[in-house]
């Protein structure tokens, strides 16, 4: 009994031995069978930017190509910058004496014509002045009669010539301090020809010296100004000009009488055509300088102060070119479609430079030299290409 034992317990272990050599020997066959569909896998990755066609796909996409040709590009130089103006044409209305502020209709963006009345002071110093002008005119004329009389009497005799020239002296003082007085008065708009006794007036007028539109309004009724505070801000927009920044490796590309279009981020589609009127010879400390351009038209919709782009054609030159409605962009990259066969065509990256007239130049050019590039219904076959990889 104890060695039949011993010899089941032998033929047990042979037994389990067996089988886990079965099943490793099971697993060694299946791993090469394995390698054919990995291949297969990967073959079907790297050909997942072709798309064939059949025939009749192929004749409702009305597929065509084109190759690579020559064409006049010009390269297109980016700026931005704002809208300024000259100094000339940026006023600021002031009152020379001070004063407080009576009256305005004034609202910033309001249009104003020269001459017209824009605000109304008043103060105690304007009757204070009016005065003085008259007292000194009054004084002027006496001091001329008294002159005239020492003159006379000095002539016969009568009086010496010590005395007439005292009020010779005495006649000029007058003199100058009447008009001294007057071009105060002329300061508040106030005409001292047409000053009397009857027409003294507490209130002055301030007028607007240019026909144009209301900048800032920076007082209320009733507030005291000093001389040195600023009331309005008046812009004149007929000459409003765009300040461009350039850098200074660009400079040498642009030149007095360029075109450019100018545009806002606000309205992009909104173009004005504009024009470059001068050049700045001077370059900051960051390598930038100024470029100054006229807007050919004015629009009520460009303010002072306004951030503009603009785009300036600044060298013409041949490029190899295809028309741009043969790339396509896909997740943020360009693509061409290039045939590889009858209903075959392949998705390749293109880098594109500038655009004009339709066409846009091929950066790397040398990779579609002698190729057939789709030039129509590019955007069927990426929708084709997509729709067969997402069915997959």
């Amino acid at each position: 009994m104890y060695s039949f034992d011993i010899k089941n317990k032998n033929h047990g272990k042979l037994t389990m031995l067996s089988v886990l050599g079965l099943l490793l020997l099971a697993q060694c066959r299946e791993k090469p069978q394995e390698k054919p569909q990995d291949q297969a896998q990967t073959k079907v990755a790297n050909e997942s930017n072709t798309v064939v066609l059949t025939d009749a796909q192929l004749k409702n996409a009305d597929v065509a190509t084109v190759r690579l040709s020559e064409k006049n590009i010009a390269t297109v130089l980016k700026l931005n910058g704002k809208i300024d103006v000259p100094p000339q044409n940026l006023i600021s209305v002031s009152v020379p004496l001070g004063g407080f502020l009576k009256s305005t209709h004034l609202l910033p963006g309001m249009f104003v014509r020269k001459g017209e009345t824009i605000a109304v002071m008043e103060d105690p110093q304007y009757i204070t002045l009016q005065q003085d002008y008259l007292q000194a005119k009054s004084k002027y004329h006496f001091a001329q009669l008294d002159y005239q009389r020492q003159k006379a009497l000095n002539q016969s005799q009568a009086s010496s010539d010590k005395v007439m020239q005292a009020a010779q002296a005495e006649a000029n003082n007058q003199q100058i301090m009447m008009n001294a007085l007057a071009q105060q008065l002329r300061l508040i708009n106030i005409n001292p020809e047409r000053l009397n006794a009857g027409t003294i007036t507490k209130s002055i007028p301030v007028y607007s010296s240019i026909n144009g539109f209301v900048s800032k309004v920076n007082v209320n009724i009733g507030k005291y100004v000093n001389p040195s505070d600023v009331l309005f801000e008046l812009v004149n927009p007929n000459d409003l000009h765009l300040n461009l920044k350039v850098y200074e490796n660009d400079i040498d590309k642009l030149k007095i009488g360029q075109k450019l279009i100018a545009y806002s981020n606000a309205e992009p589609n909104k173009k004005y055509n504009g024009e470059i009127i001068l050049i700045s010879k001077d370059v900051s400390n960051d390598g930038i300088s100024e470029v100054h351009c006229h807007f050919e038209t004015y629009s009520k919709s460009l303010l002072p102060g306004m951030y503009m782009n603009a785009e300036i054609a600044t060298k013409i030159s041949f490029a190899n070119a295809v028309p741009e409605e043969s790339v396509v962009n896909f997740e943020g990259k360009d693509y061409v479609f290039v045939q590889t066969g009858k209903l075959s065509y392949k998705m390749l990256p293109v880098t594109v430079g500038a655009k004009e007239k339709g066409f846009v130049q091929v950066i790397n050019d040398a990779d579609f030299a002698g190729k057939n590039i789709v030039s129509k219904n590019a955007y069927t076959l990426l929708m084709k290409l997509k729709n067969t990889e997402d069915e997959e």
